[in-house]
Protein backbone atom coordinates (compact mmCIF):
# COMPACT_ATOMS: atom_id res chain seq x y z
CA UNK A 1 0.00 0.00 0.00
CA UNK A 2 2.87 2.38 0.69
CA UNK A 3 4.00 2.11 -2.93
CA UNK A 4 0.46 2.87 -4.11
CA UNK A 5 0.20 5.89 -1.83
CA UNK A 6 3.63 7.20 -2.81
CA UNK A 7 2.68 6.93 -6.50
CA UNK A 8 -0.53 8.85 -5.88
CA UNK A 9 1.24 11.59 -3.91
CA UNK A 10 3.96 11.90 -6.54
CA UNK A 11 1.33 12.37 -9.25
CA UNK A 12 -0.66 14.84 -7.14
CA UNK A 13 2.35 17.00 -6.33
CA UNK A 14 3.35 16.93 -10.00
CA UNK A 15 -0.09 18.29 -10.95
CA UNK A 16 0.11 20.93 -8.21
CA UNK A 17 3.52 22.07 -9.49
CA UNK A 18 2.02 22.41 -12.97
CA UNK A 19 -0.91 24.47 -11.65
CA UNK A 20 1.09 26.80 -9.39
CA UNK A 21 2.54 29.08 -12.15
CA UNK A 22 -0.91 29.76 -13.62
CA UNK A 23 -2.73 30.10 -10.29
CA UNK A 24 -2.57 33.92 -10.29
CA UNK A 25 -4.32 33.95 -13.67
CA UNK A 26 -7.22 31.85 -12.42
CA UNK A 27 -10.13 32.74 -10.20
CA UNK A 28 -10.79 30.75 -7.08
CA UNK A 29 -13.63 28.70 -8.62
CA UNK A 30 -11.58 27.74 -11.66
CA UNK A 31 -8.60 26.83 -9.48
CA UNK A 32 -10.85 24.74 -7.25
CA UNK A 33 -12.29 22.88 -10.25
CA UNK A 34 -8.84 22.20 -11.68
CA UNK A 35 -7.54 20.97 -8.34
CA UNK A 36 -10.61 18.75 -7.97
CA UNK A 37 -10.07 17.31 -11.44
CA UNK A 38 -6.32 16.78 -11.27
CA UNK A 39 -5.58 16.20 -7.58
CA UNK A 40 -8.63 15.26 -5.51
CA UNK A 41 -9.83 12.78 -8.11
CA UNK A 42 -6.50 10.94 -7.75
CA UNK A 43 -6.77 10.94 -3.97
CA UNK A 44 -10.34 9.59 -4.17
CA UNK A 45 -9.70 6.94 -6.83
CA UNK A 46 -10.00 3.49 -5.20
CA UNK A 47 -9.55 5.03 -1.76
CA UNK A 48 -11.85 2.43 -0.21
CA UNK A 49 -8.85 0.07 -0.43
CA UNK A 50 -7.14 2.25 2.16
CA UNK A 51 -9.71 1.55 4.89
CA UNK A 52 -8.39 0.77 8.35
CA UNK A 53 -4.80 1.70 7.45
CA UNK A 54 -2.78 3.38 10.19
CA UNK A 55 -2.99 7.16 10.24
CA UNK A 56 0.75 7.39 9.58
CA UNK A 57 0.24 5.67 6.23
CA UNK A 58 -2.43 8.16 5.18
CA UNK A 59 -0.36 11.24 6.11
CA UNK A 60 1.17 11.68 2.62
CA UNK A 61 -2.30 11.81 1.06
CA UNK A 62 -3.40 14.37 3.64
CA UNK A 63 -0.31 16.45 2.81
CA UNK A 64 -1.37 16.42 -0.85
CA UNK A 65 -4.85 17.60 0.05
CA UNK A 66 -3.41 20.30 2.31
CA UNK A 67 -1.13 21.52 -0.48
CA UNK A 68 -4.10 21.58 -2.85
CA UNK A 69 -6.13 23.67 -0.39
CA UNK A 70 -3.20 26.09 -0.01
CA UNK A 71 -2.98 26.42 -3.78
CA UNK A 72 -6.70 27.12 -4.20
CA UNK A 73 -6.81 29.72 -1.42
CA UNK A 74 -3.34 31.24 -2.10
CA UNK A 75 -2.12 30.43 1.41
CA UNK A 76 1.45 30.28 2.65
CA UNK A 77 2.90 27.01 3.88
CA UNK A 78 2.98 28.43 7.41
CA UNK A 79 -0.79 29.11 7.45
CA UNK A 80 -2.97 26.71 9.43
CA UNK A 81 -4.83 24.31 7.13
CA UNK A 82 -7.97 23.43 9.14
CA UNK A 83 -9.77 26.75 8.44
CA UNK A 84 -8.93 26.31 4.75
CA UNK A 85 -10.44 22.81 4.61
CA UNK A 86 -13.53 24.09 6.41
CA UNK A 87 -13.86 27.03 4.02
CA UNK A 88 -13.53 24.75 0.98
CA UNK A 89 -15.85 22.20 2.64
CA UNK A 90 -13.39 19.36 1.94
CA UNK A 91 -13.40 16.24 4.07
CA UNK A 92 -9.99 15.07 5.35
CA UNK A 93 -8.61 11.93 3.70
CA UNK A 94 -9.75 9.52 6.43
CA UNK A 95 -13.33 10.83 6.25
CA UNK A 96 -13.21 10.70 2.43
CA UNK A 97 -12.47 6.98 2.72
CA UNK A 98 -15.34 6.45 5.17
CA UNK A 99 -17.64 8.47 2.89
CA UNK A 100 -16.81 6.28 -0.12
CA UNK A 101 -17.28 3.04 1.82
CA UNK A 102 -20.60 4.11 3.34
CA UNK A 103 -21.82 5.24 -0.08
CA UNK A 104 -20.98 1.84 -1.57
CA UNK A 105 -22.75 0.09 1.32
CA UNK A 106 -25.83 2.29 0.80
CA UNK A 107 -25.87 1.43 -2.90
CA UNK A 108 -25.53 -2.25 -2.02
CA UNK A 109 -28.43 -2.14 0.41
CA UNK A 110 -30.63 -0.21 -2.02
CA UNK A 111 -29.92 -2.74 -4.81
CA UNK A 112 -28.17 -0.27 -7.11
CA UNK A 113 -24.76 -1.91 -6.74
CA UNK A 114 -23.58 -5.04 -8.54
CA UNK A 115 -24.66 -8.40 -7.12
CA UNK A 116 -21.19 -9.30 -5.85
CA UNK A 117 -21.28 -6.24 -3.58
CA UNK A 118 -24.88 -6.78 -2.47
CA UNK A 119 -24.02 -10.28 -1.26
CA UNK A 120 -21.36 -8.96 1.14
CA UNK A 121 -23.78 -7.20 3.49
CA UNK A 122 -26.30 -9.07 5.62
CA UNK A 123 -28.81 -7.11 7.76
CA UNK A 124 -29.14 -8.45 11.30
CA UNK A 125 -32.90 -8.71 10.87
CA UNK A 126 -32.45 -11.46 8.24
CA UNK A 127 -30.34 -13.73 10.47
CA UNK A 128 -32.67 -16.22 12.24
CA UNK A 129 -30.56 -16.53 15.40
CA UNK A 130 -30.48 -12.75 15.83
CA UNK A 131 -34.00 -11.83 14.78
CA UNK A 132 -35.18 -11.75 18.41
CA UNK A 133 -32.52 -9.24 19.48
CA UNK A 134 -33.24 -5.51 19.84
CA UNK A 135 -30.48 -4.70 17.36
CA UNK A 136 -32.31 -6.60 14.63
CA UNK A 137 -35.00 -3.92 14.60
CA UNK A 138 -32.42 -1.35 13.55
CA UNK A 139 -30.67 -1.19 10.19
CA UNK A 140 -27.43 -2.66 11.56
CA UNK A 141 -25.42 -5.09 9.47
CA UNK A 142 -23.76 -8.29 10.56
CA UNK A 143 -20.00 -7.78 10.87
CA UNK A 144 -18.14 -10.87 9.65
CA UNK A 145 -15.74 -12.33 12.20
CA UNK A 146 -12.05 -12.17 11.43
CA UNK A 147 -8.99 -13.20 13.37
CA UNK A 148 -6.38 -11.16 11.58
CA UNK A 149 -5.83 -7.42 11.55
CA UNK A 150 -5.52 -7.65 7.78
CA UNK A 151 -8.98 -9.23 7.65
CA UNK A 152 -10.47 -6.17 9.34
CA UNK A 153 -9.54 -4.16 6.22
CA UNK A 154 -11.77 -6.34 4.04
CA UNK A 155 -14.60 -4.39 2.44
CA UNK A 156 -17.33 -6.57 3.99
CA UNK A 157 -15.91 -6.03 7.48
CA UNK A 158 -14.97 -2.36 7.31
CA UNK A 159 -18.13 -1.48 5.36
CA UNK A 160 -20.36 -3.14 7.95
CA UNK A 161 -18.50 -1.48 10.81
CA UNK A 162 -18.65 2.01 9.34
CA UNK A 163 -22.32 1.53 8.45
CA UNK A 164 -23.20 0.44 11.99
CA UNK A 165 -21.45 3.53 13.39
CA UNK A 166 -23.66 5.90 11.39
CA UNK A 167 -26.69 7.42 13.15
CA UNK A 168 -29.94 5.58 12.41
CA UNK A 169 -31.53 8.62 10.74
CA UNK A 170 -28.77 8.64 8.11
CA UNK A 171 -28.88 4.86 7.57
CA UNK A 172 -32.64 5.00 6.96
CA UNK A 173 -32.42 7.51 4.09
CA UNK A 174 -33.40 5.88 0.79
CA UNK A 175 -32.75 8.79 -1.62
CA UNK A 176 -29.10 8.68 -2.76
CA UNK A 177 -28.68 12.46 -3.13
CA UNK A 178 -30.12 13.10 0.33
CA UNK A 179 -27.95 10.31 1.78
CA UNK A 180 -24.79 11.82 0.25
CA UNK A 181 -25.61 15.26 1.62
CA UNK A 182 -26.41 14.08 5.16
CA UNK A 183 -23.43 11.71 5.23
CA UNK A 184 -21.00 14.42 4.18
CA UNK A 185 -22.43 16.82 6.75
CA UNK A 186 -22.16 14.18 9.48
CA UNK A 187 -18.55 13.28 8.60
CA UNK A 188 -17.64 16.96 8.28
CA UNK A 189 -18.95 17.64 11.76
CA UNK A 190 -17.10 14.59 13.11
CA UNK A 191 -13.83 15.65 11.48
CA UNK A 192 -13.82 19.28 12.56
CA UNK A 193 -15.87 19.09 15.76
CA UNK A 194 -18.53 21.51 14.52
Amino acid sequence: MRNHISRITRNCFYQLRRLRPIRRLLGRQVAQRLVSAFVLSRIDYCNSLLAELPASTLVPLQRCQNAAARLVLNLKTSDHITPALIELHWLPVKQRIIYKICLLVHKSLSNTAPTYLRELFVPLSTIPSRSSLRSSASTNLSVPATRLRFGERAFAVSGSRYWNLLPADIRNISDIADFKSKLKTYLFQQAFGL
